[in-house]
């Protein structure tokens, strides 16, 4: 529950603090006293969005701090743990928004620097505020829909709903991206068909060209390879006549003899024998590769047809002839992952056939029990707005499932408030049936039920019984009054009838003088509140009556 408000330069409030009990709190004073500031700052601590023309004039900040009780609110003490924002007493939480004169924000969890969207999830476990205008937000389907899925606790059914429609959109966009491009793929699945099955049948292996070039280069050669190297070998060592190895060996034979005469030219006889041996060894290395070389012209012919073809493919690839291999690779890769698409299409369709199946079933069952707990939320609505001076009046919630609509975040259901506020007429939707006095209790009672089914610790109602007066509103603050035996209830109100059904009330005054203006807030004891009611009763002029009536009101309690 909300324990304690502290509010710093607000708008005209320049200081305030608030304590705040369980059971049922009245707020009451002046017609622009300001009745509703304590709300609105509250709504910052919850996340509303901040303007810098909430900041009081002359200030630099405003401040608002809300504490609130938590020993008895698992939830939320589950959800401040998962985020590590529990504090050292775990069963206190204190919420901080400050708002600077240029209107920038800043948002504190026990201390903890908060974004507005954990403030906004946080308050869900902590708060529920109705507005002036919430019964106008009543005549929206949508708004319909959210109180009955609020008052049957449908959260799980409806958190499934939800994912089976994202998983369903997901496949849908990727489907469609796939199908959008399927003709395109299909124009170069069948291109690329081709080409690779010429490069599967041409199949050149890693490394081929390299090897195939230069097998290519020496066949190519070959018959001037077997020529020169004979003519090598005949000079070197095979000619009869004259040849590079006698030559050598006849210069040693003499050099040899005329070392004694001089001996300088023993090195040079040396490096001639060094070199009659080199001579030797390359004219028996020649004639081996005499031996070895063979001229094919069958062989020839294979090799010069296949470095042929590699360079016409390269040439019509656009590649060079090394890279050949590798662009045969990646071709095959890319025809491979066009057949994988379209067998993805085909198992996507598939997928998309089952999520919508899936996403309809999910939607069927929660119609269903929106259907049963459209039952009990008009019944329990009907029950209390006979007790608002509308004795006569039904009311009927329509739950319509559509299987073959679109498919929707929250279902395939359209949901209508219906009502018949006299006998013999149909019933039709509140737009067009209720007043606006019979339409303010009928979303009070509506707002009233479908909250406390939820159990939420505070709930704040901003002179939501607008509209309503007499006898209703007698109903309209017992309604309040028993609400708040569970739950901590605070109630803007300007009717006497429910603010003396308060266990508690508070009295906002105004004081201004001429320059500023500030707003205060009082507890008042039970002298105070009955000058109070009889003001609501009578006005400004305190009578005997008045003051009689009020004190009847506050005996009822």
């Amino acid at each position: 529950m909300l324990s304690h408000l502290s509010v710093r330069h607000f708008a005209i409030v320049k200081s305030l603090d608030i304590e705040l009990r369980n059971g049922m709190t009245a707020i009451t004073g002046e017609t622009g006293a300001g009745k509703s500031i304590a709300i609105d700052a509250l709504g910052l601590c919850l996340g509303e969005r901040a303007e810098a023309g909430m900041v009081r004039p002359g200030a630099d900040k405003a401040e608002v701090t809300a504490i609130f009780s938590i020993s008895k609110l698992p939830a939320a003490r589950q959800w401040l743990d998962q985020h590590e924002l529990l504090s050292d007493d775990e069963n206190e939480c204190i919420i901080r928004r400050v708002i600077s004169a240029e209107g920038r924000s800043r948002a504190f969890i026990n201390g903890s620097p908060a974004p507005l969207q954990l403030l906004k999830s946080l308050g869900h476990y902590l708060v529920s505020i109705h507005g002036q205008h919430a019964h106008q937000q009543l005549l929206k389907t949508d708004q319909q829909r959210i109180l009955l899925d609020h008052f049957g606790q449908l959260e799980q059914p409806l958190k499934q709903v939800k994912s089976d429609f994202r998983r369903l959109g997901e496949l849908s966009k990727q489907y469609r991206e796939l199908e959008s491009t399927q003709s395109q793929r299909q124009a170069r699945r069948q291109l690329l068909e081709y080409q690779v099955s010429e490069l599967d049948d041409f199949a050149l292996q890693e490394h081929e060209f390299a090897e195939l070039e230069l097998e290519y280069k020496r066949l190519s050669n070959s018959q001037t390879l077997l020529e020169q190297s004979q003519l090598s070998f005949h000079q070197l060592y095979a000619d009869e006549e004259v040849n590079a190895l006698s030559l050598v060996q006849s210069s040693i034979d003499k050099l040899t003899d005329l070392q004694d005469s001089d001996p300088r030219l023993k090195p040079i006889t040396e490096l001639l024998m060094e070199s009659s041996i080199q001579i030797s060894e390359a004219a028996s290395e020649l004639r081996n590769y005499l031996d070895e070389l063979e001229i094919d012209p069958a062989s020839m012919q294979q090799i010069e047809q296949r470095y042929d073809m590699c360079m016409d493919l390269a040439r019509k690839h656009q590649v060079k002839p090394e890279a050949l291999y590798d662009l045969h690779q990646q071709l095959s890769t890319e025809y491979k992952s066009l057949q994988q698409d379209d067998d993805l299409l085909e198992d996507m369709q598939q997928q998309l056939e089952q999520a919508n199946q899936a996403y309809r079933q999910a939607a069927r069952e929660l119609s269903q029990l929106r259907q049963q707990k459209a039952q009990a939320l008009a019944k329990q609505v009907e029950a209390q707005i006979h007790k608002m001076n509308m004795s006569q009046a039904r009311f009927e919630i329509a739950v319509n499932f559509n299987q073959s609509a679109e498919p929707q975040a929250n279902g395939l259901d359209t949901i209508q408030f219906k009502v018949a506020t006299n006998p013999g007429l149909p019933l039709d939707s509140l737009e067009k049936v209720a007043s606006g006095g019979e339409l303010s209790r009928i979303g009070l009672a509506v707002q009233v039920i479908s909250s406390a089914s939820q159990a939420i610790p505070s709930m704040i109602f901003d002179e939501v019984d607008s509209g309503i007066s007499g006898p209703t509103a007698s109903v309209v603050g017992n309604l309040l009054r028993q609400l708040g035996e569970t739950t901590q209830v605070i109630c803007v109100t300007h009717l006497p009838q429910v603010a003396a059904r308060a266990n508690n009330q508070l009295f906002v005054t105004k004081f201004t003088d001429n320059q500023t203006t500030e707003t205060n807030m009082l507890e008042l004891n039970c002298d105070e509140r009955v000058n109070e009611l009889a003001r609501l009763l009578a006005g400004d002029s305190l009578t005997d009556s008045a003051i009689a009536n009020a004190k009847e009101l506050l005996s009822l309690n």
